[in-house]
């Protein structure tokens, strides 16, 4: 076997041996395909809670009024949406040049769906796989990962991008869906207004203001996977000019059926607290005030090196997480129609996990000012700081060693964007953001965006933009015992991974076109093309071996070899792909929209690099993606919604193609009363969907479920 794929092996999961051939490959994860029914006791309990609830409101269903039409939105309605993301202030979707999917309030509702990461599910072009019952890979065109680094996550504004590791946890992205106004998904490079680490997409999560969510809520459910589930709320008037709404939330999901049987030690649960408060000021102003606090619970397994010499042992690991934060915002009027708005947040989360301990605590405070000058040019720009504190030691372990602890690094930025109408139909919008980072310096991210309304009824639009990527604290400066590999004529060798604190900054140059319309009274129609050039990809590159001396448990020194691994710069890579999706309002209460995304990835390694397995990152993500979505309302205030999504395989990780179908049927008792029945997952059972390569997070099979909810106003 070649050395350097011996190195590199620790990079991809162990394939498991073909039983016809013999041969060692990577196929599926050990036990695919194998259907998971579940506990006799746990279906029996759920079954019987169907009954009665059906039973109770079944003298109910004749008082009810037959349900409303769909809100099947006019022209008008649809061309008008308002989305923030994109420009960082309100802009209609005929004006806006970028490829953006709004996931609403009645969307999430009607969606059945228990989890930020199912709901984006319905987004076009963005790739969510779960990997186990408390992690998920979510991406946007390509790349993605368990901690996917080029995707930029925020709530109302608050980042839940890691700087530690260049990621989102998700197990701790936990708003309740009840409070959420919209999420706006931008498909492309964000970094003239969100700055580094926006490169492939945006996910902006926009909840409701203190206003909008006055009264109370109580949510309680349970189901197959996740067995308890609760909400309660309540909110009011703050004086004659605010409101306030205070919010716990608690869940707990079981374990999911483990690979070849059996269950994992993945199951999770966690409690949550948050409240939100909001003003209007006699003068025009307006303040809101919100924070929250969470923590919560879990397992995972993963394979990590121990003993002498050292062998890969596979360690099932509690995983506990706590964070908090707090979040302000001022919003002044100017004349002419101008705003002015200061925000500030302090966000901290602590985090045990794989034998290492992680306590960070983000301070950021960004000023902003829109205005018009003259009749031609819309202006946005801004101001920014970000201080970040983190804090990375080994906990119960010797395999990871991170060489700056309680290091401090500051973000500086300055943006400006100038909407230009160049005609009373075709607007040009250029724009730039400077940041000043601790590891790369000073980096531009500048973009260029064309629209033409070629009428009230159809958008095109071309985009050019620059994005980027900063290494993260364990690239810059870590040292990680990855595991071992066998060496003929040796033994084990020990692979060790070392950061660069020389890492340049990972680029992105990309190119886009797209078109919106409203075909006619009932019928939308969205089409994105891409084209995307990246230099600068991280890689992982083999050293020389070298041999060291380790005492085992006889006091003797025996020799160690150790093959060591440094991240360097040495990748590259071009991709395409096509994104469409639309809506058909079939009649005044049937409405289906269908959606289907290609992507085309080719990444290659520079001239003088090793890693062999580079190559095969393109195959992390689908190459195709397709789902059609159906909302139905029927007699007697009863609602069918469906998802059917088709997702393609990948290839370098052995899973297979698969077919996802969740439904749901909702009834409403009155103004203010609503009760679900939700299926989950019902035509592929007891299939995967990503495997963590590092081989650090266990990889569990995605089972059926079916759960019940209750929804109470009051």
């Amino acid at each position: 076997m070649d050395s350097q794929e011996q190195c590199q092996g620790w990079k991809k999961q162990k394939g498991v041996r073909d039983e016809q051939s013999g041969n060692q490959r990577r196929k599926h994860p050990p036990g695919a395909g194998t259907t998971i029914s579940g506990s006799r006791p746990a279906c029996a309990r759920l079954a019987r809670a169907v009954l009665t609830t059906v039973s109770l409101a079944g003298s109910l269903i004749a008082q009810s009024p037959v349900p409303p039409a769909l809100n099947g939105a006019s022209l008008e309605d649809l061309m008008k949406i308002d989305v923030t993301s994109v420009s960082k202030k309100d802009q209609t979707l005929s004006r806006t040049g970028a490829a953006v999917f709004v996931i609403g309030q009645e969307d999430i509702r009607r969606s059945g769906a228990t989890s930020i990461p199912d709901v984006l599910r319905m987004a076009p072009g963005v790739e969510v796989a779960q990997i186990n019952a408390n992690q998920w890979a979510i991406s946007i065109r390509g790349f993605n990962a368990v901690y996917s680094n080029k995707v930029l996550v925020l709530i109302d504004g608050r980042t839940l991008y890691s700087q530690s590791f260049s990621g989102v946890f998700w197990d701790e992205v936990d708003t309740p869906l009840e409070d959420i106004e919209r999420i706006e998904v931008i498909r492309g490079p964000g970094g003239t207004v969100w700055g580094a680490n926006a490169v492939n997409g945006v996910i902006n999560i926009i909840t409701k203001s203190a206003a909008d969510s006055k009264g109370g809520v109580l949510v309680a459910g349970s189901g197959s996977q996740q067995t308890a589930q609760g909400i309660l709320q309540y909110g009011g008037d703050a004086g004659s000019q605010g409101a306030w709404r205070m919010f716990g939330k608690y869940f707990n999901d079981d374990n999911s059926p483990a690979p070849g049987g059996g269950t994992a030690v993945d199951g999770w649960h966690t409690t949550h607290f948050g409240s939100r408060a909001d003003w209007g000021l006699a003068s025009g102003d307006t303040v809101s005030l919100q924070g929250d606090f969470l923590t919560g619970a879990g397992g995972t397994t993963s394979l990590t090196p121990a003993g002498f010499p050292p062998v890969e042992t596979q360690v099932n690991t509690r995983v506990t997480n706590r964070s908090g934060d707090v979040l302000a915002r001022w919003e002044h009027p100017l004349a002419g129609g101008s705003r002015m708005s200061f925000q500030a947040y302090d966000n901290a989360i602590g985090r045990e996990q794989y034998g290492e301990s992680v306590a960070e605590n983000t301070l950021d405070l960004e000023f902003e000012h829109h205005l018009t000058i003259g009749q031609r040019h819309d202006v946005v720009w801004g101001l920014g700081f970000r201080r970040t504190r983190e804090d990375l030691f080994p906990l119960r372990s010797d395999a990871i060693h991170v060489n700056v602890q309680l290091a401090s690094t500051s973000l500086f930025s300055a943006f400006a964007q100038d909407e230009i109408q160049v005609s009373g139909s075709v607007f040009l919008t250029l724009g730039a953001k400077l940041e000043r980072n601790a590891y790369t310096g000073f980096e531009p991210e500048p973009s260029a965006q064309l629209v033409w309304n070629k009428s009230a009824r159809q958008t095109w639009w071309a985009s050019a933009a620059r994005a980027i990527r900063e290494p993260d604290t364990l690239e810059h400066g870590m040292t990680f015992e990855l595991g071992t590999e066998p060496v003929p004529e040796f033994g084990n060798a020990l692979l060790v991974l070392s950061g660069n604190p020389s890492l340049q900054a990972e680029q992105l140059t990309d190119f886009e076109t797209g078109y919106r319309a409203q075909l006619n009274r009932r019928l939308s129609f969205d089409a994105t093309g891409f084209l995307s050039f990246y230099r600068h990809l991280v890689t992982t590159e083999t050293g020389t071996p070298y041999v060291t001396f380790s005492q085992d448990g006889a006091s003797q020194y025996e020799p160690l070899l150790i093959i060591p691994l440094e991240d360097e710069n040495l990748a590259h890579a071009r991709e395409y792909g096509l994104e469409l999706f639309g809506s058909w309002q079939v009649t005044n209460r049937w409405k289906i929209s269908p959606g289907v995304s290609f992507l085309r990835m080719h990444l290659a390694e520079n001239p003088g690099g090793n890693d062999s397995m580079i190559g095969q990152t393109g195959g992390d993500s689908p190459r195709a993606q397709a789902e059609l979505r159906s909302s139905l309302n029927l007699p007697r205030n009863i609602e069918w919604d469906s998802s059917l999504k088709y997702v393609d395989s990948l290839d370098v990780q052995g899973i297979r193609p698969y077919l996802r179908f969740d439904t749901r049927f909702g009834l409403r008792l009155g103004e203010r009363t609503e009760f679900n029945l939700i299926g989950q997952n019902l035509t592929s059972g007891g299939h995967y969907e990503f495997v963590d390569n590092s081989l650090l997070t266990s990889t569990s099979e995605v089972a059926r479920s079916v759960s019940v909810k209750w929804s109470i106003r009051f």
